[in-house]
């Protein structure tokens, strides 16, 4: 698949912020499918936007005819600022997303997280849902649930996580579905990072999509 890469400065709330789009090939999709934003895991554990969970998922949705953008959070890569917890990265993800929305107003919208990035889009998506913006789909990789106050979330979210993994233990995961009783897709043997397990995550996005 022939996938464009575009990189590019956005002004936030802290300072610029560093930014990556990638769209499909137009030879095979003649219009896109709709827009994704990717956010990347916790800054201060080294999360970027080329996060090999993040670039798997920003592949994904490229491979399903999304235009697909990144950034790198406050304090990584060009990205000016300092880490906010979570409150100032959701401030700028809705930045990139109006940036966004004014090149391509009305294609439908995903939000996609790994680790950190799953609260922050989570917390984005609260915040849409209240201001009556419509989601497509909301897809969580690795859920911070127990690390962060993940918000509840829709009925029909895609969530996958590793059944192996020692930093957001599965068990915490139950606990926070369990009264949402919504379903979660269990990797067998992968750890957080999903290590020889990414194509995995690929298969089941795209399985569960149509």
């Amino acid at each position: 698949m022939n996938i464009h890469t575009e990189q590019f400065l956005i002004p936030g709330n802290a300072g610029q912020l560093e930014c990556a789009v990638n769209t499909p090939d137009t030879e095979l999709f003649s219009k896109p499918t709709g827009l994704a934003l990717v956010a990347h895991p916790h800054p201060l554990f080294g999360g970027t936007m080329e996060n090999k969970v993040a670039q798997t998922l920003a592949r994904t949705f490229v491979s399903l005819g999304y235009i697909t953008v990144r950034m790198n959070f406050r304090g990584v890569g060009k990205s000016e600022g300092v880490h906010d917890a979570g409150i100032g990265e959701t401030d700028d993800m809705e930045t990139l997303l109006q940036h966004m929305r004014q090149r391509f107003p009305d294609l439908p919208l995903v939000l996609s997280g790994f680790s950190f990035g799953t609260f922050v889009q989570s917390r984005l998506h609260q915040r849409l849902s209240a201001a009556g913006i419509p989601v497509q789909r909301l897809v969580l990789v690795g859920a911070a649930a127990g690390k962060w106050a993940m918000p509840d979330i829709p009925a029909d979210t895609i969530l996958i996580h590793g059944e192996l993994d020692d930093t957001i233990p599965l068990q915490a995961v139950f606990e926070w579905l369990r009264p949402q009783d919504i379903p979660v897709v269990v990797i067998p043997g992968a750890d957080h990072f999903f290590h020889r397990r990414l194509p995995h995550i690929k298969k089941i996005i795209s399985d569960l999509w149509h």
